[in-house]
């Protein structure tokens, strides 16, 4: 392994020390073949990369049956990040998402036995769950880590008072803290900016910020106004890109961003990246290749130097703790505070 491109840094109160970059594996198993996915993890193992993330529900679990396999060589050497809480399988069913004991139990066992291992390094509680009381699942991921099978756990897409009702709950119960936070955080969505962000550094938490790039969006190649390309993730309608990052005001900032890049001779998507890494509160960037040529481009992020003046351009482009939409709301993620008698 060459620690020359990355570097180890701490993930946020553990022990744990990690890769700038962390490898993202949502394609890996289904958009990525296995042999591809094999040849990107080795690369990135030897460019000094350590931080892999999987999550039980990405293509169904063979994201983390890819992953197990193509690390199991070297599994001691990696820190493997997967998640709890997604909908899996029949949806009919009542136990088949969410955090309760139930479920997640037998969440992380499959998780183990796809990815062929006896621990896994973090687990995060992929989204917020307002049904199984915060007690429950706290004191389960307790029993989890008691038992060897989870080292540490993490929060993603929560917001920041519950992140703080979960810190509440194990200091209450004995359980360590949370380490990790895994908010969307990119130059047109800067929304965790306002709560995610300082609620990790107050509770000593780790940020690893997910769509650096908001899905292919600040990359430069969708132009507004014009039809994307049909082998584009856009081109393809993907689900969750339509319903968050496909909005043209992101398009035109992105288009911006993108001029700005290449007048200092820096491709769009390695600008982006390196933005995103340049706020010192993240600890890794999670970044998801389908090709072995977009890994080629994020690695390069990495010895990009943002200069003021290009951290001036994006706050002049997007509000600090906003996005490029007024008013946006993820319809993935939970909003309260309004219930009309009527």
């Amino acid at each position: 392994m060459n620690e020359l491109h990355s570097g180890f840094h701490q993930l946020g109160h553990s022990g744990l020390k990690v890769s700038r970059l962390c490898l993202g594996t949502m394609m890996f198993g289904k958009q990525t073949d296995e042999a591809t996915s094999r040849r990107i993890i080795d690369q990135a193992f030897e460019q000094g990369v350590n931080f892999i993330d999987t999550a039980n529900v990405y293509n169904g679990g063979a994201s983390e049956e890819v992953v197990g396999r193509a690390i199991a060589e070297r599994r001691d050497d990696w820190v493997v990040a997967t998640k709890v809480g997604s909908p899996m399988g029949d949806q009919s069913l009542p136990h088949r998402r969410g955090l309760s004991r139930k479920h997640m139990h037998k969440s992380v066992h499959d998780s183990l036995a796809r990815m062929g291992t006896d621990h896994i390094d973090l687990l995060y509680l992929h989204r917020e769950d307002h049904d199984t009381p915060v007690e429950e699942y706290v004191a389960t991921l307790g029993d989890l880590i008691r038992h060897g099978l989870v080292r540490h756990f993490g929060i993603s897409n929560h917001r920041g008072w519950k992140t703080a009702e979960i810190v509440r709950a194990c200091d209450q119960l004995g359980v360590d803290r949370p380490i990790a936070t895994q908010p969307l955080y990119n130059a047109v969505n800067r929304q965790a900016e306002q709560e995610v962000f300082t609620a990790a550094e107050h509770f000593d938490m780790a940020v690893v910020p997910y769509s650096p790039l908001a899905r292919g969006v600040l990359t430069g190649k969708y132009a507004p106004g014009e039809k994307p390309g049909a082998d584009t993730r856009a081109g393809h309608q993907d689900k969750r890109m339509m319903e968050t990052e496909w909005r043209e005001e992101s398009l035109v900032v992105a288009q911006k961003i993108a001029d700005h890049a290449r007048s200092r001779d820096i491709e769009p998507a390695e600008f982006a990246l390196a933005w995103v890494m340049n706020n010192d509160l993240v600890t890794s960037a999670i970044v998801g290749p389908r090709t072995e040529a977009h890994w080629d481009s994020y690695i390069r992020a990495l010895d990009i130097e943002l200069t003021e003046e290009d951290e001036a351009l994006v706050d002049s482009l997007i509000t600090p703790g906003h996005a490029s939409t007024p008013g946006f709301n993820d319809p993935a993620h939970f909003v309260s505070g309004r219930y009309p008698r009527s």
